[in-house]
């Protein structure tokens, strides 16, 4: 229960964070590009994060992977609520605070569920995983909200004090209940085990790499800018969009198990190569749509509900597949070598998304979309193929 607390607690804070920091900083007249380039070292650091955070939870336990996480957060918030401080590079620091603490919370909570569940109960897995991981993103939907909310209420910095306190309360609860069932093994993770030496979870982590950035090179930068600006929509109605949107993922990535069928069994390679196949409809489908000259506010939403549904069906999936392929002795290695990869697709595609808006516009963010979602379907065909 605490896990999980903690995990939602700092969940809302950081989407209200990026929301907070895409509008504010959009406000005061940075580029497209450059409301980008802010999130650059929360992705980078991100991936180092998962590699490195790996074998901190297998060496020290998750309980202390956890706490340095929602630590490491409320620093971040501080910090850059200190708005006399404020520049690019100084955002980009504090972010990539963010981004470490981010990390840290999410493999410990993820990899706390393999320590939890029966190893061969894997019905069971599937559907704590799509719970945890759905919970997670409809609650980061709703930080969203409750950032663009903070930011028209309360202000920019106001908004950031109003976060350390409600993070910092979460802390101090779970300090005090949390028992020590996270400790760490006997088993001691060597250094030179950071790397999976698993080719099935080499070939998950690249295919999740694409999958994430599919998602985040319209979506990040490219598509609150593109309705703020050519659309002409409020801060605010953006805000609830990308709330909205994030909701609905993590309802049907929590819904998953049902939607696919699975009461006993559960999810393999040859529902990854699936799924993800199916998602190649979502951006084929807008440039179509936009070829025709139809709406682009309609083509917008429309496709945007389309891309959650499928998307968050492909991100349970892989999300079952990694905690079920990890290792048990060390599997917060295989988890974190796996999240680094995620890490990595969502630094890839935050860079093209504010590049390739400023140099192509919108449209172009949908069809790289569509070739990097096709690279995700080839590599589950191979990872299918294997026995």
């Amino acid at each position: 229960m605490w896990i999980t607390t903690a995990y939602w607690g700092f969940t809302l804070t950081d989407g209200a964070l990026r929301m907070l920091v895409v509008l504010y900083f959009h406000q005061l007249g940075y580029s497209p590009l450059e409301v980008a380039s802010l999130f650059l070292f929360y992705e980078f650091f991100g991936i180092i994060t998962n590699l490195f955070g790996g074998w901190l939870g297998a060496r020290f336990g998750l309980k202390s992977t956890l706490f340095s996480g929602l630590a490491l957060q409320i620093l971040a918030l501080s910090l850059l609520a200190q708005t006399q401080w404020l520049s690019v590079a100084f955002v980009m620091i504090m972010q990539a605070i963010s981004g470490i603490a981010k990390d840290l919370n999410k493999m410990s909570a993820k990899t706390a569920i393999k320590q939890l569940v029966p190893e061969e109960d894997g019905s069971t897995l599937f559907k704590w995983v799509s719970l945890l991981t759905g919970s997670k993103n409809a609650l980061k939907g709703v930080g969203f909200f409750l950032g663009g909310l903070l930011l028209s209420v309360f202000g920019y910095q106001n908004s950031l004090y109003l976060m350390v306190l409600g993070l910092s309360l979460v802390t101090l609860l779970c300090v005090l209940n949390l028992k020590s069932s996270l400790k760490a093994k006997k088993y001691k993770a060597k250094f030179n085990e950071l790397f999976s030496k698993s080719s099935s979870i080499n070939l998950l982590s690249a295919a999740r790499f694409f999958l994430f950035s599919a998602r985040d090179v319209w979506f990040v930068v490219a598509l609150p800018v593109f309705l703020i600006s050519e659309l002409k929509w409020q801060h605010g109605s953006v805000g609830i969009l990308m709330a909205a949107w994030v909701i609905l993922y993590g309802i049907v990535q929590s819904l998953s198990p049902k939607l696919l069928g699975f009461k006993i069994q559960h999810p393999n390679a040859k529902t990854a190569v699936k799924s993800a196949t199916a998602l190649l409809v979502a951006p084929l489908s807008m440039i179509v749509a936009s070829y025709l000259g139809l709406s682009a506010q309609n083509v917008v939403v429309i496709g945007l509900l389309f891309f959650a549904i499928v998307f968050a069906i492909n991100s349970a999936v892989h999300s079952f597949l990694i905690v079920h392929y990890a290792n048990n002795e060390n599997a917060s290695l295989d988890v974190g070598f796996y999240y680094m990869a995620n890490a990595g697709g969502r630094l890839f595609g935050t860079i093209l998304s504010g590049l390739l808006y400023q140099k192509f516009g919108f449209q172009s963010t949908i069809w790289t979309s569509l070739l990097l979602i096709a690279m995700c379907v080839s590599i589950s065909f191979k990872l299918a193929r294997k026995k």
